[in-house]
């Protein structure tokens, strides 16, 4: 007799940055596999990429795409997938930097949430007629080599965040999408950019919305302490 198809339960999680409800299925055992396979790799490319791979796997809505996500919504999906199929309870382990003793927490999944900045505004002006219009990096960008080759500088990082992060300049009437040109004439126009603006570029990318879960103990020299987590590492070694 052949083998059923398997049924699995279904649930809802909402994107942080569209707040739109999709669809998601549990982990099974094969995106097990692909997380395992990425983590032998050791780079950190071929972890988001697994992570990439994992997210679209178990998204049950066909017209959803994780090519259209931002980081910050792949990171907080997939965790919300780590929640609804091992455990919404994660353990981690921190060392107190004035006591040196460890101490272990119980972290609560279901109450993680996306911390975005007090300031949304999505435009840069320079002038009444002039400026940049920015955009969330989509999650893509953390697969790049940038993001994986040895001895890359944080200077690099910050740059193709900052080419990322812009999504087209204009100019009274004209529109320039960077989308539109080569990697090459984009360098080329953030390096011949002033200081000033170039600042004010940065201050978006350092402003990103990211994922937030704060812990607060008391140590055991009786000081109260505050443990804040928004990586995706913060949470569990992947």
């Amino acid at each position: 007799m052949k083998l059923p198809v398997l049924l699995h339960p279904v649930f809802d999680v909402t994107i942080p940055s569209t707040k739109h409800k999709i669809k998601i299925r549990p982990l099974l055992v094969k995106e097990e596999k692909i997380l395992l396979m990425a983590k032998q790799s050791g780079t950190n490319a071929d972890i988001y990429q697994a992570i990439h791979q994992i997210v679209t796997n178990c998204i049950v809505d066909a017209d959803v795409k994780p090519d259209k996500f931002t980081l910050f919504d792949l990171e907080y999906v997939f965790l919300k997938l780590r929640a609804v199929s091992i455990s919404n309870v994660v353990k981690v382990i921190y060392k107190d930097v004035e006591d040196k003793k460890d101490y272990p927490f119980d972290v609560d999944l279901d109450k993680l949430k996306v911390k975005f900045p007090e300031k949304t505004d999505h435009k840069i002006a320079l002038g009444p007629d002039k400026g940049f219009v920015m955009q969330y990096p989509k999650a893509g960008l953390y697969g790049s080599e940038i993001f994986s080759k040895e001895g890359v500088t944080e200077e690099e990082v910050i740059e193709a965040l900052v080419t990322a992060c812009v999504e087209s300049y204009f100019d009274g009437e004209n529109v320039y999408k960077f989308s539109d040109n080569k990697k090459e004439d984009i360098k080329s126009f953030i390096e011949n950019l002033d200081i000033e603006t170039y600042n004010k570029i940065k201050e978006y990318v350092a402003d990103l919305p990211h994922l937030h879960y704060q812990i607060k103990y008391t140590n055991s020299l009786g000081n109260e302490r505050t443990i804040e987590m928004n990586t995706l590492s913060d949470f569990f070694t992947l």
